[in-house]
């Protein structure tokens, strides 16, 4: 997948010195997608766990190109590097600073800045909303992993998230590589990133408690997820929608039939091995939605009258 009109945020690296140009992966990079002219709105999208910016690109060129948006993919700490070293001393507070730096540095150039982002970078896309005066826009979520799915009522899931919080993900930890056949991820879920997300997605549980009927969530949202994810609890993003005015929310799931897994969604073609050859299966399918789901996110920007 290509990205004419964006260009590797070089910035980026100067505020974070664990990332340069050469100890990321080729197509891992964090990304910018800025007009000439001030755009007047930004929006910041974040990616999930094990993954990359590269994820984005897709949803990234439709805002930049067919919205008139400036485009911020930032790189979260421990991810996208030739040395991963298995994410030893990954850090949620790194990654609240790299998506807190991307949101300063759009609302250096736009009034209005939006955040989003995918499964974990959903997560700290909503838990920035909730706590950064800067993010005066609105909130994307796709596959956002506010919940970790699993078992009758997410019991299974909830399971996860404390095992995840503890000693015990250490012990469960692989030593197989991160780093495979995949050009654009990581082959396996780490524990100590796991953790963090765990950890967040009890901070954002915390959050979400504030808000209900009398003090609803203020932010308006579009959030985008497919009911046969089995990462990412769909009712984690029913809880959020039950505390936004109906007026205020706007849902987009896709069914269970279609059968689009977790980081599919926000794929616009599939993701092949790096030495794959013709005629063999992608290691992540395309969403076949992918059209209406942009579609959709249009409409929602012509409601709000921008």
């Amino acid at each position: 997948m290509s990205a004419p009109d964006g260009k590797e945020w070089l910035a980026y690296y100067q505020r974070f010195a664990y990332f340069s140009t050469d100890t990321v992966r080729d197509g891992c990079h964090p990304w910018v997608f800025e007009h000439e002219a001030r755009a007047g709105k930004a929006i910041v999208l974040c990616h999930g766990l094990t993954d990359s910016p590269y994820f984005l690109m897709a949803i990234a060129r439709h805002f930049h190109t067919n919205l008139g948006y400036d485009v911020y993919l930032p790189l979260l700490h421990g991810h996208g590097l030739k040395d991963p070293k298995g994410m030893e001393g990954v850090e949620l507070e790194e990654w609240k600073a790299n998506i807190g730096f991307a949101v300063e540095t759009a609302a250096g150039r736009a009034e209005f800045v939006s955040v989003g982002g995918l499964s974990t970078g959903g997560t700290l896309s909503f838990y920035t909303a909730c706590t950064n005066s800067k993010v005066t826009g609105d909130l994307y979520l796709f596959s956002a992993a506010l919940d970790l799915a699993g078992g009758p009522m997410g019991l299974i899931g909830e399971m996860k998230e404390r095992i995840l919080r503890t000693f015990l993900a250490d012990l469960l930890d692989s030593q197989k590589p991160l780093i495979g056949c995949n050009p654009y991820r990581y082959d396996r879920m780490d524990m100590d990133g796991a953790r963090e997300l765990a950890r967040l997605i009890k901070e954002t549980d915390g959050l979400l408690e504030d808000f209900d009927a009398k003090t609803p969530f203020p932010k308006r949202v579009f959030a985008a997820h497919s009911e046969s994810d089995k990462t990412a609890d769909i009712n984690g993003i029913r809880n959020l929608q039950e505390k936004t005015p109906s007026e205020r929310f706007t849902a987009y799931f896709i069914p269970m039939a279609v059968e689009v897994s977790h980081a599919s969604l926000v794929l616009e073609e599939p993701i092949f091995a790096a030495d794959s050859t013709e005629g063999e299966k992608p290691l992540e399918k395309a969403n076949p939605k992918f059209a209406e789901m942009m579609a959709a996110i249009s409409e929602f920007e012509k409601k709000l009258g921008r």
